[in-house]
């Protein structure tokens, strides 16, 4: 069996709550908003701060994100960035808590961090616009001045940069999965199945 699941999500598409099903059917541990907590315990910086840079590009702009997470402009700085802090202990984490019982962990380049492991399971799950719009709705309501695309852009563009900026990889691609998972097609329930179906 495999020992961790990693999520990876588009913003929308489910994967929170597909993770939270899929811990609960095997009987492991679950792991999101708590990586932020022990992140923000172990930094100092706002939930609010590490919830976003822990995670998403500070920007939209990928030449500015570059260069405000440049390790040479760090290095000149004297000093890591709060970007790379805020990876370097979450990927800690990360690895801590895969060490230390089977689980499964959204988000957070869990699946890069955690590479070298023969013993865990990729998933990305992404859905259509529509589904994943109505989903952002229900669960996060309206923001003002914003439309629901102009949120799902942002938020995804936000995670491809971050994602390639340190892992030097593509986001979303297939190859770098053991599985992908359509929620606009596929009800949660049975991708759960699946899932768990695929990693005893």
């Amino acid at each position: 069996m495999k020992r961790v699941v990693t999520i990876s999500r588009e913003f929308g598409a489910g994967g929170h709550s597909l993770g939270k099903m899929v811990a609960e059917q095997l009987g492991i541990a679950f792991y999101d908003q708590q990586i932020i907590e022990r992140a923000v315990a172990e930094t100092g910086f706002s939930p609010e701060f590490v919830k976003e840079a822990g995670e998403y590009a500070s920007t939209t702009h990928s030449f500015l994100f570059n260069l405000a997470l440049s390790h040479s402009v760090s290095a000149a700085a004297g000093d890591l960035s709060n970007y790379d802090k805020i990876y370097i202990v979450q990927a800690r984490i990360i690895r801590e808590l895969a060490d230390k019982a089977p689980c499964v962990i959204v988000g957070r380049c869990a699946d890069y961090v955690l590479r070298d492991r023969e013993d865990c399971f990729n998933v990305f799950v992404h859905a259509d616009r529509e589904t994943r719009a109505r989903r952002v709705l229900e669960v996060y309501g309206e923001i003002e001045g914003k439309s629901i695309e102009e949120r799902l852009d942002e938020k995804d563009k936000k995670r491809r940069l971050y994602y390639k900026h340190y892992t030097d990889r593509d986001w979303g691609i297939l190859q770098n999965y053991h599985l992908t998972v359509n929620t606009g097609v596929i009800p949660t329930e049975l991708a759960a199945k699946w899932i768990c179906e695929a990693v005893k």
